[in-house]
Order: structure tokens, then sequence, then C-alpha cells
């Protein structure tokens, strides 16, 4: 026992476990290698823009499933040598429609299709990895744009976001769909029980703006995310800047999250609001920003459930007839004189003038004028608990630290500062043996990816920034693991929709 203690005292700095096997002998296991060196491995070109958007892999043939809109197709790499993908033959689909999203579970891909008509419902097609034949295929709601498993592999679940046709005139309801692989029963829900809540949810931060339309109508699913234990999923509804809770047992939705604004007159959520100024610089005003998540990720940290969001943002611009456009550039819209002084010369396109604003927030008081700014995005990504509530946002981190390392790349060189910054657009984690937790942040309009160690959720400390040249427009992140790794090392997969390129990356540690 002795010899015990003094073992367990001298590794315990290492992390060094110790057990005993069925003589008692004691046995030493090798410590977990908890640091961070994500390098550059190699690349897949697979097409032209588009080419590359979302990817899953298989663990069991290491194969790589891109989604291909430009070739309307899965395009399919075995990455057994990480040096030399081979590409396979694809699964085409435009016989059916476009493929928004894939994902594998245990030889199974699912493929999420938006019909031929995306306001027509959509088509979730499983496929055998070994040999690609067809399984099944079900019908879920219009325009499926992600799909994943649960962690058990029990569930499919998809996120339909049911966007309207250009001269929005056709609105189908945004729904979630559950597809139970146990029966292969397919249960599609809908807000509608959630419209009588609509004013309350509204006073909270939540968008319904839609031409005629209720809450049911005008939310969009995004993307998903699910529990460990396969009994939760909270999906982004990005447009409408909220998150909804779902019961994945009871197949309800249980809960809409609002996510309220971010301050921008605050010190710690300064931005570069102008592309016409001449500097690239960091400053206060007084804009309230709507987090609009795109991507979601979940992870549990201590025992705790949260949701980390791409807080890139969404306006809607249909420009049929009658159609929608829900922004304009604060130089052309009339500002509450009392709150906004002429004196502070805010519609200087130097100053406020250039950022574009929603159209649909902020006359208060309904007469004419705007009372309060709301631009699109909050520039960050956000940390919340499974409940709704905020834990942590990266304030202006994204736009110092990419300011500082790459500045003539900040903000696609100034040139949606304007805009949307950056844009985060997608998130994903890597967990090393619950003990650290690294958050990728992809930068969809500055073609890199923020790497975050987010092992204390409440206080994030930034790591580096990823980039190969090359690469444009990070899309879709994908962690796998070293346990299914065809090399043994941790991989980030990056699929750049703009370059039709997927990037490797691995950890050297």
């Amino acid at each position: 026992m002795k010899l015990l203690n003094k073992t367990i005292l001298a590794f315990s700095a290492l992390l060094i476990f110790n057990c005993q096997d069925d003589d008692d002998t004691p046995i030493i296991e090798d410590p977990i290698n908890t640091n961070v060196n994500f390098q550059y491995k190699s690349t897949i070109n697979v097409g032209g823009e588009a080419a590359s958007e979302i990817s899953a892999y298989d663990v069991a043939t290491n194969k790589l499933f891109i989604t291909n809109s430009e070739s309307t197709e899965i395009s399919i790499y075995n990455i057994s040598d990480l040096d030399a993908p081979i590409q396979e033959t694809s699964i085409p689909l435009s016989a059916f429609g476009a493929p928004n999203s894939v994902s594998v579970y245990n030889g199974k891909l699912a493929i999420a299709v938006e019909a031929l008509v995306k306001q027509d419902p959509g088509k979730i097609m499983v496929y055998d990895t070994s040999d690609m034949t067809l399984l099944n295929q079900y019908t879920v709601g219009a325009l499926p744009d992600m799909v994943t498993f649960s962690k058990s592999g029990n569930l499919i679940i998809t996120a339909n976001e049911g966007e309207p046709n250009d001269d929005y005139t056709i609105d189908p309801m945004g729904t979630i769909s559950i597809i139970d692989l146990n029966d292969d029963s397919v249960t599609t829900l809908d807000f509608s029980s959630f419209n009588s809540q609509e004013a309350s949810l509204e006073t909270q931060g939540f968008r319904v703006f839609g031409p005629n339309a209720d809450l049911a109508k005008d939310v969009e699913p995004e993307y998903i995310a699910v529990s460990d234990d396969s009994q939760t999923a909270w999906v982004s509804l990005q447009e409408n800047n909220g998150i909804a809770k779902i019961n994945l047992t009871t197949k309800t939705i249980e809960a809409i999250y609002p996510l309220g604004y971010k301050d921008h007159s605050l010190p710690q959520n300064s931005l570069d609001a102008s592309n016409e100024d001449g500097v690239k610089e960091l400053k206060n005003w007084p804009i309230r920003g709507l987090f609009q998540p795109d991507a979601i990720v979940y992870v549990n940290i201590a025992g705790v459930d949260y949701v980390i969001s791409a807080n890139e943002g969404d306006a809607r611009e249909y420009e049929g007839t009658p159609g929608y456009v829900g922004e304009d550039r604060i130089k052309d819209v009339v500002l509450d004189p009392t709150v906004f002084p002429a004196s502070e010369d805010y519609q200087n396109e130097a100053n406020l003038g250039r950022l574009k604003m929603m159209l649909s927030e902020g006359d208060i008081d309904n007469d004419g004028d705007y009372d309060e700014i709301y631009s699109y995005g909050a520039r960050s990504f956000t940390i919340w608990n499974g409940n709704g509530q905020q834990v942590y946002d990266s304030g202006n981190s994204i736009a110092t630290e990419t300011l500082a390392a790459t500045p003539a790349t900040f903000n696609d060189d100034d040139g949606r500062s304007d805009d949307k910054g950056a844009e985060p657009e997608s998130v994903e984690v890597l967990n090393i043996g619950d003990q650290r937790y690294i958050l990728f942040v992809g930068l969809e309009r500055t073609d890199q990816i923020m790497v975050y160690d987010i092992t204390n959720p409440n206080a994030p400390t930034f790591l580096t920034i990823l980039s190969h040249n090359g690469d444009e427009a990070p899309e879709g992140l994908l962690i796998v693991p070293a346990v299914d790794s065809p090399n043994g090392k941790d991989l980030l997969i990056v699929s750049n929709e703009d370059s039709g390129t997927v990037t490797i990356y691995q950890n050297e540690q």
C-alpha cells in the first residue's frame, strides 16, 4: 500500500491514474496528453464554388462524405492515407433535389435533400457506407438544412428551414423532424403551439417579422446539437434570434429561448462598423447586435450542459413580387433626432452610415423613425447553458485577435466591417479525455479558424488562428478524435464552400 501511495503522489501532477489487474498487481496507465498543436496536413480539391459545404466521416471505412451542391451529389473520398485521399464513386442526387447536409453513424449515411421545389417536403436518404446501397428514405419538412444522428444512433433529427419562395407568397412552416430508426416512424414537429406566446417572446428579443406570417411560419430552424444522453436537442432559429429545446423522448418542443441582444456601446463589445473610414479600428457605438446563431454545438463539461453558438447573423432578402428586404444602411433611414442627435454625425459613412441595420426592429414608438439600431449578428461565439441563459460571450475577441494577427484579412480586408464582420459560421469542440475542451470557430469571410480553450466555460482563453492559403469560406467543421482517426491523431476537417476544398489539420501535440 505504501508503494502504491508513493506512486500516486509521484505521478499526480502528470494526471496518471492507477488501477489493479486480476492478480492485484499495480498498473500505471499512460497519462492523457492534453496538449493542442493543430497543424495543416493536406487538402482535397473537390471542385469549384459550393462543391464542399458539409462533411461526415465513417470510422469503419475511412470514407469522407461531402455535400457537393455544384455537382448535386455527395462526393466521397477514402482518407486512409491523409496525404493521398482517393476519390470514390459519388452519390448523384439531382433527380431528388439538392444535398444540404450529411451525418454518419455506425455504417449509415444520412443525407438531407431539399426538394426540387424547396417549399415542398424534403427527404432524408440513408445509405450503407460500405457498399453505398440505399437503405431507406424518409419524407420530412420543407428544406431540410441540417441532419444529425442522436448519440445513441436510434434517431435521425433534421432542421427543416421552411424558407419562402422569392415572391414571399408561399412560406412553409419551419419544422423539426425526428426519425425513429427502431420503427422507421417520422415525427415532424412544428411551432404552432407557440403562436400564442409570440408577443411575450418578442419582448425578450425573439423576432417574428415575415410578411403575414405567424410564429410557426416565420421560424426557420437552422442547426441541431444533441445531448450525450440522446434525450435533448437544441435547434438554432437564426433569423428569429432564438434557440429551441426539443425533448427527444416525448418528441415535443419544450421551449423557445429568445437570445436578446448585444450592447456595442460597452467597451468589451467594440467593433469596426465602417468600410469607408480609411482605418481598421474597433470603436463603441450606440447599436445593438442580435446574436442570430448559425451553427451550434453541444458539450458537457463537469456535468453541466452547454450549447455554443456561432453568431453569424442573417438578413432576409427576397426580391420577387412582392418579396421582402429586411435591411438597409443607416445613412438611408430616419433616426430619432433626440436619441441620435445630428451633432454626433452618426449617418456619416465614416461613422455608422455604412452599417447595415434591421428594418423590422427599433421603431419602438411607431412614429416612422428609429429609436434603436439593431445590426445583424454578434460577431462572436457565445456559450449558453441548457436553458438558454448566457454563460459567456466572446465580445470583441474575434475582431481583436484577427486584427492583431492578420490585419490584411481583417473583416475581409475591411470590406465586411459594415455588414457582419468576420461572420462566425461554424463551431466544433474537441474533448480531450474529459480534461480539456478545445473550441474551433470557422470565420466565413476571413477564411480562418479561431481556436479557444473552453475548459472553463466561464472564462475561455484564445489559443491561435488556423488558415491555409487557397481555402475560402469555411462552412462546416468536423472533429475526428484520435481514437477514430486513420492515423491515430485528432483531426479537424474543414469544408470550404467558396474554394470547393476540404482541408485537414491534425493535432501534432
